[in-house]
């Protein structure tokens, strides 16, 4: 019989340092590792469970696992969030539209974000607060206050109970999305066509947002820089065939301030740093690498040029993957569970040799996936995870 012989944050911290642990570790309840609303209905439900639903992340509409569930699947992560400023005055409204009933959310760049009370799966948004800015608009936009007291408020001492009371790795909430944003704000489309024809509007942008994260950053290690094991940063840069727009104009106006932010992080702390990018990202991983990052996330296999074995052979020597344990687009929401069991079993055998990899869906768990194949990719992994 297998037996673990690590506590889960020994085992986490091994296997991000490259060595081999007992068994790979397993993650859920990330806000790109985690579950959405109504697969994780029906997973409790199919478990014979009784809880009542919190919902961690209102635009994706994730679930935050409860620990009889992290538990049941074995989950070696905590995850541990900052808050919005003091004077954030959040909150879902219901909004009538166009003769349909909205539940927007306005975060704090000025962004709203809207789900169709018909279709409650996903927030998108609906509201560009930068679609007909100007370069000269900038300056004088209402940014948000990176260090506000407020965001931090508790999170030591809950980061220190995670720590001292439980045995499990502790990981940041997502953050640090320098780039990603300045699209939000200004319409996806818009702000491609900025890049090339307008880099000075993006620089602007961008600048105010790395500005942001700069100041965030130096309030959240101030707090916690001692406690967390795992800080996640990341932006989309890529899509199932490649990179979303040319890497050269990645490497002129986003690489330098996404380098700067991973150097200021790993000035102020042990912790390990965790990118998250989807899509066929394997022109950008020797880019992120030099930024100073060292664990890739979802590893989204399906993608073109996304071979775990060949992206393990050329990179794992330096990279740690997290994610990348079932084919998310094709066999996990579709295919029976023994396909799910099978798929787990390739990736598994690609990444998991040495250490160096941390098990989880390639990005969260959609709601169309049954629960049964969700007990079948945990239960196979930790099955299978085991090192002799």
């Amino acid at each position: 019989m297998k037996k673990e012989t690590m506590t889960s944050r020994e085992r986490v911290l091994k296997a991000l340092n490259h060595e081999q642990p007992d068994r790979v570790p397993i993650d859920l309840g990330g806000n790109q590792t985690g579950i959405h609303k109504n697969a994780y209905r029906n997973l409790v439900k199919h478990l014979g469970l009784a809880e009542e639903l919190q919902i961690m992340d209102a635009v994706q509409q994730l679930a935050k696992p409860s620990e009889k569930v992290l538990q049941r699947f074995h989950v070696d992560t905590r995850y541990i969030a900052a808050g919005a400023a003091s004077t954030w005055k959040g909150g879902i409204v219901q909004a009538t539209r166009d003769g349909r009933l909205w539940h927007d959310l306005t975060d704090e760049f000025g962004v709203r974000w809207s789900m169709p009370d018909s279709h409650p799966l996903y927030m998108d948004i609906t509201h560009h607060p930068l679609a007909n800015a100007t370069l000269k608009d900038i300056a004088g936009y209402p940014w948000p206050k990176g260090d506000d007291p407020g965001r931090f408020a508790g999170l030591r001492d809950r980061a220190l109970q995670l720590r001292k009371e439980t045995p499990y790795a502790v990981i940041s909430g997502i953050s640090g999305v320098v780039y990603e944003i300045c699209w939000y704000m200004r319409g996806l489309e818009q702000w491609f066509c900025d890049l090339m024809t307008e880099p000075e509007f993006c620089e602007a942008v961008i600048d105010q947002t790395a500005k942001f994260w700069m100041d965030w950053f130096r309030a959240f290690l101030d707090e916690v820089g001692d406690v967390v094991d795992v800080i996640m940063i990341g932006d989309d840069l890529a899509g199932q065939d490649g990179p979303l727009f040319n890497p050269e104009v990645y490497r002129r106006i986003v690489k330098p301030r996404h380098k700067r932010l991973v150097q200021y992080i790993r000035s102020r702390t042990k912790a390990k740093i965790w990118y998250h990018t989807c899509g066929n990202c394997n022109e950008y991983i020797p880019e992120l690498m030099d930024n100073g990052i060292h664990i890739l996330n979802p590893v989204q296999t399906s993608a073109r040029n996304m071979d775990p074995a060949t992206l393990k052979q050329k990179f794992g020597a330096n990279l740690v993957f997290w994610g990348g344990g079932c084919d998310s687009q094709h066999v996990l929401p579709t295919g029976t569970p023994e396909q799910v069991a099978a798929d787990v079993r390739r990736h598994m055998a690609a990444l998991k040799p040495g250490g160096g990899y941390i098990f989880n869906n390639i990005h969260n768990i959609q709601g169309e996936v049954p629960p049964q194949n969700i007990i079948a990719m945990y239960d196979t992994a930790y099955e299978c995870g085991f090192y002799t």
